[in-house]
């Protein structure tokens, strides 16, 4: 790594958290390609932890949980802990409540766009468009958290988070979709989230019955984005040394982790119905996770390892979308074309997930050497 730009970083770090865009980097890895790579080489394996762990690569289908369920709520997570050290920055330049609510109200509405965009609606087909999509439900319920927290107190905050799980389990719980009497109303037919979705969001809903990123559950959402401004207040304002917040924050994503599977017992933990077991088991496992990555970059200051994954984290929204936008294979076949012909055969998916995860690695670290950033 250039040490000029190693310099840079460091003298950033009081306001910027490498742990951050290195914990960013990794989970939007596994959506640059490290799923598939995993799957082959757990494939590869069978019998062995790796083998376990490619089976964690794909989304449960219903009920339950998988690590690949995490990649999702993590990334939202991640957008919440970032919110208080970007807020601070404004209040200390000047900026007043209500600019900084233009522009979370902005950068919200463009993400929902972006989203839209995404599920094509270039074709103009908007009978058939998916208006619900991943950047969207990220977008609304980031900007809900966001001026939740820039125009009311951290107890507040609380409040209404926990306050949101506890209806939002009520309402699945006592309400049911007319139109399937007889489901259940945490199942797909029966859920009163996809009921409404059915009455009220436009277009083609991605499962045809019921939109992962529908309306209602955005409201969990919410919570999920609430967790991670919380976890960044913490880190930014508490007196606590890096050691103990780090500690702090292991436990308590430990105990939300625990409480989730607890409720599993009569809410099941579900990423489609988003419900609020899976926000307090996947806000656990975020928050596990990112105090690990915090103690060993931003506290113990263990950097080196980090650029492989910084260079992912620091143009998340820009991998998200060039996947869609861009094809891969041209300069997949230019740059590893000739190697992957000397594969043998039981080798090949997975030499092939591995050049497909470096090119779009090297584009990214083209545009890090040269500061381009793509920035909602």
């Amino acid at each position: 790594m250039n040490s000029n730009l190693q310099k840079n970083e460091d003298k950033k770090s009081g306001t910027r958290l490498l742990s951050l865009d290195t914990l960013r980097g990794f989970d939007m890895l596994f959506i640059m390609g490290a799923d598939a790579f995993f799957m082959c080489l757990g494939g590869m394996l069978p019998g062995t932890l790796l083998a376990l762990w490619g089976g964690q690569m794909e989304h449960v289908a219903w009920n339950g949980f998988a690590f690949y369920d995490l990649i999702f709520p993590m990334f939202l997570f991640i957008a919440g802990i970032s919110f208080p050290f970007s807020l601070s920055k404004s209040m200390g330049m000047g900026a007043d409540r209500k600019s900084i609510s233009m522009k979370i109200v902005r950068r919200g509405l463009t993400l929902v766009l972006l989203g839209i965009l995404y599920n094509g609606l270039l074709d103009l087909d908007f009978e058939n468009l998916r208006y619900a999509s991943v950047l969207g439900r990220i977008g609304m319920a980031w900007m809900l958290a966001a001026l939740l927290y820039v125009w009311t107190s951290r107890r507040v905050c609380v409040a209404v988070g926990s306050g949101i799980l506890i209806l939002y389990w009520a309402m699945l719980a006592l309400l049911s979709a007319p139109d399937y009497p007889d489901a259940s109303s945490f199942s797909m037919e029966g859920s009163i989230a996809g009921y409404i979705d059915r009455l009220f969001l436009p277009g083609k809903l991605h499962l045809g019955i019921h939109a992962p990123e529908g309306l209602l559950s955005t409201l969990p959402a919410v919570a999920t984005a609430l967790m991670g401004i919380l976890t960044g207040e913490f880190i930014r304002s508490a007196k606590a040394g890096g050691h103990s917040k780090s500690a702090i924050l292991f436990l308590l994503g430990l105990a939300f982790f625990g409480l989730g599977w607890l409720w599993d017992i009569v809410l099941p933990v579900n990423k489609n119905l988003w419900t609020s077991s899976f926000v307090l088991v996947a806000g656990g496992l975020s928050m596990m996770l990112f105090s690990t990555f915090y103690w060993v970059v931003d506290v113990m200051q263990w950097r080196k390892w980090t650029l492989f994954f910084r260079v992912v984290g620091m143009n998340s929204i820009t991998i998200y979308l060039a996947q869609h936008f861009l094809d891969a294979q041209k300069p997949l076949k230019t740059i590893f074309g000739g190697v992957l012909g000397l594969v043998p055969e039981n080798l090949y998916a997975l030499a092939y997930w591995t050049s497909y995860v470096l090119v779009w690695w090297l584009f990214l670290y083209f545009l890090y050497r040269h500061k381009i950033f793509l920035k909602v």
